[in-house]
């Protein structure tokens, strides 16, 4: 990857009958393989994509080629261009997976080995630490490596201005989307709050650099023997707001498919992981390690506050997700949540001061 120029293959893979799309993928990738040798593990923690596994021999101890094909529509929403430029930068940085390929509607890449962390392990201390490790030391890699940084605009709300336009300007009115009796606030109560936070937030000085930007447990692999996170999915990798990234993911803690906010990391725990993330934030820059007290209180203000904003995100997510995707979920429902844990929160976090 050392030449920037990422191999393109004209091949789409039908996510219904992956086979014969995946057989000539690999007929470039890994010519060695016979095509009848090669078996496919489908995985099914995605709710974006279709993710699966190609290999001969042993899952577990054999080579593996990743097939990723790409959810109906995201490209209405997601960069796939920028998402081939977080793949080279965070592999250079051994961050990340080595990226093979891009096909007509999806990407090939290295298989990371470890599990999937599973979402009781995001309280364990050791495994919450390593994680607010490998954020820090993502969050530090310099700009200028991303190209055309030299503004350092953060993503946030362009992206969102996009999920706003693309939900509103839909055949199928926000508004009416429903699960069970749940109803979705209209698309004018979602502007109202978004531009309210949008002002709140503009007060709050939080460093723009590069994020993640969806870290939930399936987008976290955990190699226990080695003692390792690795992070993977870099869809809406780009420059942000570090306080967004880490609030982000305190409120994965509530998991996607039972969402459960009673699962909100507590203050203890959020001033033990922002301690760590500091740490290695700090050292990963070059700079003195030595973390005080004042520090972590006042980034934990400032997650608290970017926390918000990101139910706005990934309900909008679920609600373009509910029109488009063939995945079975109930996105809606999810949508629904998200919102109400934000009214929840919303008076409490907007209340706190950095004093």
């Amino acid at each position: 990857m050392e030449n920037d120029i990422i191999l393109h293959l004209d091949v789409s893979v039908d996510e219904r009958f992956p086979r014969h799309g995946i057989t000539k993928l690999l007929k470039k990738l890994r010519p060695q393989w016979k095509p009848e040798d090669v078996q496919i593990q489908a995985f099914t923690e995605g709710i974006t994509n279709q993710l699966m596994g190609c290999y001969v021999g042993s899952l577990t101890e054999d080579a593996v080629v990743l097939v990723r094909v790409f959810g109906q529509m995201t490209e209405q929403f997601l960069d796939r261009d920028k998402e081939m430029k977080m793949f080279r930068v965070l592999h250079n940085h051994g961050c990340g997976p080595q990226l093979y390929c891009s096909f007509t509607n999806g990407i090939c890449y290295e298989f990371v080995r470890g599990v999937v962390l599973d979402d009781m392990f995001l309280k364990e201390p050791t495994v919450y630490r390593l994680i607010a490790t490998e954020m820090g030391k993502i969050h530090a890699i310099k700009s200028g490596e991303i190209g055309n940084s030299s503004l350092m605009t953060p993503v946030l709300w362009s992206r969102l201005s996009k999920f706003l336009t693309l939900a509103q300007s839909s055949d199928d009115p926000v508004q009416s989307r429903s699960s069970g009796h749940l109803e979705v606030p209209s698309m004018k109560t979602i502007n109202k709050e978004i531009e309210e936070l949008k002002s709140h937030l503009n007060h709050i000085d939080s460093p723009v650099v590069l994020c993640h930007n969806d870290l939930l447990t399936k987008n976290i692999i955990y190699n226990q023997e080695e003692g390792t996170v690795k992070f993977i999915d870099y869809e809406y990798a780009d420059l942000n707001y570090q306080a967004y990234d880490i609030g982000n993911h305190f409120n994965e803690f509530a998991g996607v498919n039972n969402i459960d906010f009673s699962l909100y990391p507590s203050h203890e725990l959020q001033f033990d992981w922002l301690t760590a993330y500091l740490e290695s934030f700090k050292r990963c820059s070059g700079v003195e390690s030595f973390v005080t007290k004042k520090e972590v209180k006042e980034l934990y203000v400032k997650v608290c506050k970017f926390s918000l904003v990101a139910h706005f995100f990934w309900c909008l997510w679920a609600l373009l997700q509910a029109k488009h995707s063939t995945i079975d979920f109930d996105f809606q429902g999810y949508a629904k949540a998200r919102l109400n844990y934000y009214f929840e929160k919303k008076r409490e976090f907007f209340e706190m001061t950095l004093q």
